[in-house]
């Protein structure tokens, strides 16, 4: 009996820096040169496949022999020739590079919708994209639905926009189908600019074809004839898999002008963006690719009504579009089960920071904070104690380890000052300093302003001035209430989002960690030791045995001492580098 062996090998950002090309090509040759590939006894087969989301663990390989699956983790090319000896032609798997329990308790909580087959489907490969039904919701919608029916199956499935703001997306899709005029537009915005977020990324190298059925769905729902995907190009593997999706869409008769037979026609374009965070502002998206500087404008009137080149314009993130064709072919009844009353569901989240298990996970609206980061992220490094967390990027906000029991959607989070925003979450322990984040954050913002209102341009500057002050032991009473009262003006007055939320990680820490903001302003102190400024490094003289070792490495030569006697550092000079407190290994240097 002929034996099925596939071989699949993860090729996202995650697994390609890993070494995802040459763990493929190594089991090319070695499967040649031992005559497998050519075996009449043996059908095998060797793929790419996108992110499988425990990046950590990469490269990840699956060896699936007539259904049953082994996973290996942190294969490299030399671990390849054991693999295939033993468990390919002796039948036997290396338990040695197999993944454990946590990476099964990793994946355990999770429902995977959108990520459902991203690390199954190769995503140079239209066909393995069909073979797990793949644009058969389209066909489904061309022979059984209306438009109005798409829609109101949209509506029914409670899918919100999942790029930030939760906007429900057969709400956006019916005002875009009752406007009146012959063009209109489909924008799928793929310009993910959170820091430490590759949720859309991922998806796009992983199963670009699931955002193209999407938005052609979404197309023939709102009667749209032109479709842009604007990501930026600093996503040149996306890019690179979203071109070749683009042209076997074309090829199988999935776009262009008579699709499936239909009569109706719908193409789609790639606009390349600068990497501008402001651009994932809807209309300053629009702006940019009518070919104007990225900057947004006032609403109403909203896209849906005038948006690109002033007709109606559609614009929905990569993972909302991504969820469509899974909505469309399973029903709107079978998303909603997941999730809550009001934010139904799944959500995509890149798990970062001081956690265990760093990658990128798809959740049920509704899970809690706790289950995210002890469950699936596996705790927090070197057992350290949960300080806080950061949902929504930039635009976020901090949620001490107190309400770590909060149910993650978009209205409990809304309540604790922060958004799900597109989906980032950084985890962070008690080394982290919370004004010190907030000034992580505010510089951020205050650089990607486009400068256009003066509240977010003026605003954010005198925020982050103030921050630094602060960070750097030089600030005044009365700063804090400062803060507060400029974050309010600054997001009432700003013009688009940007502005609205860049205050949200300033308000969140000094509602939830003022003590921080009060010893940083009052006693000059950095409670969990970063702020360098207000550190001072002293040796115990109890401790330290004299071996030099901390005078060896001081830049400033602020250490003395003689040998075997107990050093001092001398307080003038030093420039709280910290190089001493790291190499002591007596434990003999203070900080604080």
């Amino acid at each position: 009996m002929k034996k099925e062996i596939n071989i699949k090998v993860c090729m996202g950002t995650g697994g390609l820096a890993a070494g995802g090309k040459e763990v493929m090509e190594t089991f090319e040759e070695v499967l040649k040169r031992e005559g497998i590939q050519a075996s009449v006894e043996k059908h095998c087969s060797v793929h790419k496949v996108g992110c499988r989301g425990f990046c950590a663990r990469d490269v990840l390989v699956d060896v699936i022999i007539d259904g049953e699956k082994t996973t290996y983790q942190y294969i490299k090319p030399d671990m390849v020739e054991r693999i295939v000896q033993e468990h390919i032609v002796q039948g036997s798997p290396v338990d040695d590079w197999t993944v454990k329990d946590d990476y099964h308790t990793f994946h355990s909580k999770q429902v995977k919708v959108v990520l459902a087959d991203c690390g199954e489907v190769d995503p140079e490969d239209i066909d393995s994209y069909i073979s797990r039904g793949g644009y058969e919701a389209l066909k489904k919608v061309f022979s059984q639905m209306s438009p109005e029916k798409v829609i109101n199956t949209i509506e029914a499935s409670g899918l919100r926009g999942r790029g930030g703001a939760g906007f429900p997306t057969g709400f956006k899709w019916d005002f875009a189908r009752k406007a009146q005029a012959e063009q209109k537009y489909i924008i799928c915005n793929a310009d993910e600019g959170d820091p430490g977020a590759f949720m859309d990324r991922s998806i796009i190298e992983g199963n670009p074809h699931s955002v193209i059925e999407g938005m052609i769905i979404g197309a023939y729902a709102i009667g749209a004839s032109r479709g842009y995907v604007y990501i930026r190009a600093e996503y040149p593997l996306a890019v690179e898999r979203l071109k070749l999706a683009l042209s076997q869409a074309r090829q199988r008769g999935f776009l262009g002008e008579d699709i499936l037979g239909s009569g109706f026609g719908f193409d789609i374009k790639i606009k390349l963006g600068a990497g501008a965070f402001v651009c994932g502002e809807e209309t300053a998206l629009i702006a940019s690719i009518e070919g104007k500087r990225g900057m947004p404008r006032p609403k109403p009137p909203f896209p849906a009504q005038k948006g690109l080149w002033g007709k109606p314009t559609v614009i929905n993130n990569v993972e909302t579009l991504a969820n469509v064709p899974y909505i469309i072919r399973n029903g709107a009844e079978w998303f909603a089960r997941y999730g809550t009353e009001k934010s139904k569901g799944t959500k995509v989240f890149a798990l970062t920071g001081k956690v265990n298990n760093t990658g990128l996970i798809e959740v049920p609206m509704g899970i809690s904070l706790r289950e995210i980061i002890y469950d699936i992220g596996g705790g927090i490094e070197g057992g350290r104690k949960l300080k806080a967390v950061q949902t929504g990027g930039p635009s976020g906000g901090c949620i001490p380890a107190e309400y770590i029991d909060i149910p993650v959607d978009y209205e409990s989070l809304a309540k604790m000052g922060s958004i799900v925003g597109s989906g980032g979450m950084v985890v962070m322990d008690e080394t982290d300093c919370m004004v010190n984040i907030a000034k992580y954050f505010l510089e951020f913002t205050q650089a990607e302003s486009c400068g256009k209102c003066v509240p977010c341009r003026i605003g954010t500057k005198r925020l982050l001035e103030i921050l630094t002050r602060i960070t750097d032991g030089r600030g005044r009473p009365g700063d804090i209430e400062l803060l507060i009262e400029l974050s309010e003006d600054v997001k009432a007055g700003s013009l688009c989002g940007l502005g609205q939320t860049a205050p949200n990680p300033v308000l969140s820490t000094i509602k939830y960690f003022r003590e921080e903001y009060e010893a940083h302003i009052h006693d000059k102190r950095c409670p969990a030791g970063v702020c360098k400024n207000l550190l001072t490094y002293t040796i115990l003289e109890e401790f330290c045995k004299g071996c030099t070792m901390c005078a060896r490495v001081c830049p400033a030569g602020a250490i003395v001492g003689e040998r075997k006697q107990p050093h001092r550092i001398v307080q003038e000079i030093c420039i709280k580098c910290g190089a001493c407190f790291e190499t002591c290994k007596f434990k003999a240097i203070k900080k604080g």
